[in-house]
């Protein structure tokens, strides 16, 4: 039985953790590296091996959980460059601009590390039960051999083709996911002025056609009022933006892409940016005030 590959995961937020203690259950060689001590501390004691600087990572697999791809330039710049070496793989996990990660990739080609773009989609649930659909950009072969990493912590793992192709499809993505939580936002705030029960609606759509993951997931938040951040909402009007971008480059017209862009624009206006995405319906309330 061959043995498995040495990972490193930078950045231990909400989705790096569950995914650094999920690759270390699998039996995966897990390092991590953090920049507060807090998560830090809770994957060390579950046996992952924290490095204190970004200069001590030495993996085969480099994956990276940061917000976006000025924070991983920034811990490059801060020592990680120095510890890369040619054969090394880096796995950017994070939500990026498509035409600024295929740009990263030939500047990380010229060192010999091979870049796969590999975001994902399911939260903090589907990172915690490694049950995330992740959907890859990069070389064949370069994806074969980190599938397996991949494996440990997705559900559904494909390759959607060349280095960008995963930030493609993720904006794709979360174009639903905006769409999606901004219908159930506008459906409850009118049911809740024409006073009917919003706990009962709820049920209603739970049972029909209009159920989906995003009604699933962030029911209870809508139903509570209350928004604790699961995706903040800041980071999702970060990847609308991605979106239109490359439906710019490609000369497609995104009609409801760009209503729901100025929607989530507002709620971060209003100081939302922090609460969860579906906290749209705040913004859907204003509106009507």
């Amino acid at each position: 039985m061959s043995q498995k590959q040495s990972v490193a995961v930078i950045g231990l937020g909400a989705m790096g953790l569950p995914i650094a203690l999920n690759l270390h259950k699998a039996g995966f060689p897990t390092q991590a590296w953090n920049r507060s001590p807090g998560p830090a501390q809770i994957a060390e004691k579950d046996g992952v091996l924290i490095c204190k600087d970004v200069n001590q990572i030495n993996a085969e697999v480099i994956l990276v959980t940061l917000p976006d791809l000025p924070q991983l330039i920034e811990i490059l710049d801060a020592g990680l460059r120095t510890a890369l070496k040619p054969g090394q793989f880096i796995v950017i996990m994070s939500t990026t601009s498509p035409v600024e990660i295929v740009s990263f990739a030939k500047e990380m080609k010229e060192i010999g590390v091979k870049v796969v773009d590999a975001p994902m989609s399911g939260g903090e649930l589907g990172a915690q039960n490694a049950s995330l659909s992740i959907m890859a950009g990069g070389e064949e072969s370069d994806f074969n051999s980190v599938k397996p990493v991949l494996d440990a912590v997705g559900k559904t793992v494909l390759l959607m083709g060349p280095v960008g192709s995963g930030q493609l499809t993720k904006a794709a993505n979360q174009i639903v996911v905006a769409i999606n939580l901004s219908a159930i936002g506008e459906a409850i705030t009118l049911a809740r002025r024409a006073g009917l029960d919003a706990n009962k609606v709820l049920e209603i759509f739970s049972g029909g056609l209009a159920n989906s993951a995003a009604l699933e997931l962030r029911r209870p938040k809508i139903q509570a009022r209350d928004f604790p951040a699961g995706g903040k909402s800041k980071f999702l009007l970060k990847d609308l933006h991605f979106a239109l971008d490359a439906a710019k480059s490609s000369e497609t017209e995104l009609p409801m892409t760009s209503l729901v862009t100025q929607l989530y624009a507002g709620l971060i206006e209003h100081g939302d940016g922090e609460l969860d995405h579906s906290a749209i319906i705040r913004e859907i309330e204003r509106l009507n005030d």
